[in-house]
């Protein structure tokens, strides 16, 4: 739901999204443009040029910290004790779980967080191109404020409305998008929604050659302007109360031709079915 364009010589503008600890340190510089989809995974994605969502209209909402509440990841929740990433937010240390938050900043009384008791990655995820870019965290309970999110009974189709959401990186173009000041920190407090198509594939493998495989597909604008961005990997690409999507990876967040790319979990489902019934 957020997006981050950085002002770069034109040489240097293609540069893949990356997920980590920097996120706290949102002025440090950019990662170099030579690195893959993969190193972009190390720092994460949030939304640019959303909105915020409506208060417990995502319960399946999952906010991945480490090390003592460092921002991480995005998650959902698809049953009682299961949560669906992305593979490369695995690399945190001390990774815990949120559930039931709204506004990082506030106490709102259905909070719950879970110390992670098993994580589980896919087997063929590839950290170089990003393909297969997800992966299965087990909880053991969960609260009446939250609740799961359903697996696709479908693909995904082309022009289809989606929603994106996360607390990931508002800013684009350097200018933050919202209501953040130029001199304030670029992530939201409060859970950011974004309304999104779906492009086709033919239309993102001309965005990424080489790069997308048939277990990604793309959402967003090809126009530019909005995105997931830093802050959001990991996160739910919603349709109809079913998990369409797991935000995974993309250039220069919201930039004109370079749609966001994310999991197609469709293609997923008896992987993490086959999981779930064997732990």
């Amino acid at each position: 739901m957020l997006a981050f364009a950085s002002k770069q010589p034109a040489h240097t503008r293609h540069v893949p999204w990356e997920i980590s600890p920097r996120l706290q340190h949102p002025a440090r510089s950019k990662i170099s443009p030579v690195l893959s989809p993969a190193a972009a995974a190390f720092g994460d994605e949030r939304v640019v040029n959303g909105y915020d969502c409506r208060p417990r209209s995502h319960p399946w909402q999952v906010y991945l910290t480490y090390s003592g509440g460092n921002r991480w990841c995005g998650g959902s929740l698809i049953n009682q004790r299961w949560v669906v990433s992305a593979a490369r937010c695995a690399n945190a240390r001390e990774l815990e779980v949120h559930l039931g938050e709204h506004d990082t900043h506030k106490a709102e009384g259905t909070e719950q967080r879970f110390w992670v008791s098993k994580v589980i990655s896919h087997p063929y995820y590839n950290p170089r191109n990003l393909d297969n870019d997800i992966m299965l965290i087990q909880l053991s309970r969960y609260t009446q404020y939250v609740q799961p999110i359903a697996l696709p009974g479908r693909c995904p189709q082309t022009g289809e409305s989606r929603v994106v959401s996360g607390w990931g990186n508002t800013i684009t173009n350097g200018v933050p998008s919202g209501s953040l000041s130029p001199n304030s920190a670029a992530y939201p407090q409060v859970l950011r929604c974004l309304n999104q198509p779906v492009v086709s594939d033919a239309a993102c493998r001309g965005a990424y050659p080489h790069l997308f495989t048939d277990n990604m597909v793309c959402s967003g604008f090809v126009e530019g302007g909005a995105s997931g961005c830093q802050g959001d990997s990991g996160g739910p690409l919603v349709c109809n109360g079913q998990l369409q999507g797991v935000v995974s990876w993309g250039y220069e967040c919201a930039e004109r031709g370079h749609p966001s790319v994310y999991v197609r979990v469709c293609r997923y489902t008896s992987w993490i079915d086959s999981v779930m019934s064997s732990n």
